[in-house]
């Protein structure tokens, strides 16, 4: 059984975590972390579901890491790397659901990763991965004469844009193509833009609501459209994403792996 760190856990995917934690019988809930001037701090974990679970939410990193084999985070590109750096140190594993990193903290990642087991991930959903490979494939068959468009959607909290998982599909269909996302990416179009360049990949966001995560990937050609689309209602689905990720790294001792990875879909 595998003892499992959950970082901002009162958080809305941090509850989401929380829960599927307690109620998996391979899994144990041995710290929810969360920052010190969290109001949930000292409460029991089980609380927010109605059953105390004997774990109470801490700040306390370093205690938190004792006796644990895997950290969950999906909090923020600052605090993921505070807790990077901590279980490297204690020689824990990480599943890293947090987005909005950059490339050097990308590489930091990266360096940890010879040292310690981590499955790092813009999106756990098993769906999501899935459509990774579908746009993978989409995209070597219809190379020619398709304009490439991805549309996202998420609640009005969150601070990223594009998602990290709109980027992902993006990366997946231009390495399917042969081209570098940074290069033909285009993040936003206004005024007089001039006629489409067919080699760009555009990327178009919607913010509102309480929108879990839509994502759509639109191959337009001529007469058709084809288009790739994952809905996610509810943050369950990439709460258990995260915990099969965090028994597929539980035992291994160091490696950089993704949710492709983690369902042998590579």
């Amino acid at each position: 059984m595998s003892n499992i760190i959950i970082a901002g856990s009162s958080g809305r995917m941090g509850l989401a975590l929380l829960d599927a934690t307690i109620r998996d019988p391979e899994l144990k809930l041995h710290a929810a972390l969360d920052r010190a001037d969290c109001p949930q701090l000292s409460k029991d974990a089980g609380e927010f579901f109605g059953a105390p679970c004997g774990v109470r939410i801490t700040s306390d990193l370093q205690a938190a890491l004792q006796g644990a084999n895997v950290l969950v985070d999906f909090t923020r590109p600052e605090p993921s790397l505070v807790y990077l750096e901590a279980c490297r140190r204690a020689g824990v594993g990480m599943v890293i659901g947090t987005t909005g990193f950059n490339s050097a903290e990308k590489e930091t990642i990266a360096a940890a990763a010879r040292e310690i087991p981590i499955v790092f991930a813009p999106n756990m959903s098993v769906g999501v991965t899935l459509l990774i490979n579908l746009v993978q494939s989409a995209a070597k068959v219809l190379s020619e004469g398709y304009d490439i468009e991805i549309i996202e959607a998420h609640h009005r909290h969150k601070v990223d844009a594009p998602s990290g998982t709109a980027l992902r599909l993006g990366e997946a269909a231009a390495s399917a193509l042969g081209r570098d996302l940074a290069s033909c990416a285009v993040y936003g179009r206004e005024g007089v833009t001039g006629e489409r360049d067919p080699s760009t990949i555009g990327f178009a966001t919607v913010r509102g609501g309480d929108v879990v995560g839509d994502h759509t990937v639109l191959f337009a050609g001529i007469g058709e459209r084809v288009e790739l689309t994952h809905k996610a209602s509810s943050r369950a689905t990439f709460a258990l994403g995260a915990l099969r990720a965090a028994k597929f790294i539980s035992g291994k001792k160091n490696g950089l792996f993704d949710m492709q990875d983690v369902l042998g879909l590579k």
